[in-house]
């Protein structure tokens, strides 16, 4: 990734340090040799600067919108961060930028969205959630020149949202992420660390959120079969992306009753984990981002244990970057399952467990996690991304309880 992004920044430059000479406008009646050969040269500098300027559409003219989808961008989590991306790249690339929030939560509301910035001018959307699959659907073939650049929504959504088995647009490209293996990380992790009771509360059951509490149980279940300790785990989901008394209450009980962190799963949903675990000093582990900035600076100091995260900003970025560069192409029309993609530097992969602000400690440390990661990156470790059923487990006990809401 930082080579291929390396790659493009430079590809960018080399386009940008062209300069096209001006000919004459009034050539002599009898030029000589030299200024005949002089012109020559000047009109091949002028047509290849021509050849190597970046297509109508991308770097010249390129103007970036990010619509949200149910949270707005400060959720601390997937709007936050991709609208955070989104901005830093175009104002380091002075590219014009802005961001739309839909009235509502439904299709019709976000490609409201969608149309107002294509009547606006921005030829670039960036969509972050599986929620825009339908929106997504109906406008890429009414704008057929808008880039769409989408996250976490898969072959499946848009192919349900259009009534097919399949899907591809020349001018989308969506990620979707292994998000098992990142939930695979944190549950490791915290038993490895000496946590037994673990709780996993998630927002909607979706895929995304399903992939990483599967993930979680099953790296729980590794670790505990390594540890030789017996380890609990309630799960649950909130049915919402926000949390709110009745969760808050339900999280409660779980760490009243001796659950000792809990993977809170699903954008703001964290807020009603980090509230009851506040009362009794427990800890909470985040998601798709490093929230351990958010969550210690608002509830207490040393309350994230780690944070299952995936990598928005670094996906934006590399897209953007084609965009701009005239490498569009590369990208269009297609639909990525991004994970591993280093078994040596794991701050490298689409999915990992930040290596600043995890706890670490002598039952889990960074060349520990490191030699998780080489694992998965080489196949010795296997984690199953199948959603349709509850993963087997040997050495843990779940207790899968039904949703809050």
């Amino acid at each position: 990734m930082k080579k291929k992004l390396i790659s493009l920044m430079l590809a960018s430059a080399m386009v940008l340090s062209l300069t096209a000479c001006g000919g004459s406008t009034q050539a002599p009646a009898a030029p000589a040799a030299e200024e005949t050969e002089e012109a020559a040269e000047e009109e091949t500098a002028e047509a290849e600067a021509e050849a190597e300027a970046p297509a109508e559409g991308e770097a010249s003219d390129m103007r970036v919108a990010m619509v949200t989808d149910y949270g707005d961008i400060t959720d601390q989590s997937f709007n936050q961060t991709t609208y955070e991306a989104a901005k830093a790249f175009c104002e380091a690339n002075g590219v014009d930028f802005t961001y739309y929030k839909p009235e509502g939560d439904s299709d019709a509301e976000r490609v409201a969205m969608i149309d107002k910035a294509v009547e606006d001018g921005y030829n670039v959307v960036v969509l972050p959630g599986f929620a825009f699959a339908g929106a997504i659907a109906e406008t890429a073939t009414m704008y057929p020149d808008l880039k769409i650049v989408a996250l976490d929504v898969s072959e499946y959504d848009l192919a349900t949202a259009v009534g097919a088995d399949t899907y591809s647009e020349p001018n989308v490209f969506s990620a979707v992420y292994q998000e098992e293996l990142a939930g695979y990380m944190a549950g490791y992790a915290a038993v490895k660390l000496g946590y037994t009771k673990l709780g996993f509360l998630g927002g909607m059951a979706v895929p995304a959120v399903q992939r990483y509490g599967y993930g979680f149980v099953q790296g729980a279940d590794a670790a505990a079969g390594e540890t030789g300790d017996a380890v609990e785990i309630k799960y649950t989901y909130g049915n919402q992306f926000f949390g709110d008394a009745d969760i808050t209450a339900a999280m409660d009980t779980w760490y009243s009753g001796g659950t000792e962190v809990v993977f809170a799963c699903g954008g703001g949903i964290y807020t009603s984990a980090a509230e009851a675990a506040k009362k009794v000093n427990a800890k909470v582990i985040g998601v798709d981002v490093d929230q351990s900035g958010i969550i210690d600076g608002g509830y207490a100091a040393g309350m994230t244990v780690t944070s299952a995260m995936k990598g928005l900003a670094a996906t934006v970025d590399t897209l953007l970057a084609a965009i701009k560069d005239g490498n569009w192409g590369e990208y269009a029309g297609k639909i990525e399952n991004l994970g591993i993609v280093s078994g040596t530097d794991p701050e490298a992969n689409y999915v990992q467990i930040p290596m600043a602000t995890t706890q670490w400690a002598d039952g889990f440390t960074q060349d520990d996690y490191k030699a998780l990661v080489a694992g998965m990156a080489d196949g010795s470790i296997t984690v199953s991304n199948d959603i349709s059923a509850e993963p087997a487990v040997s050495n843990v006990t779940v207790d899968y309880q039904a949703p809050i809401k």
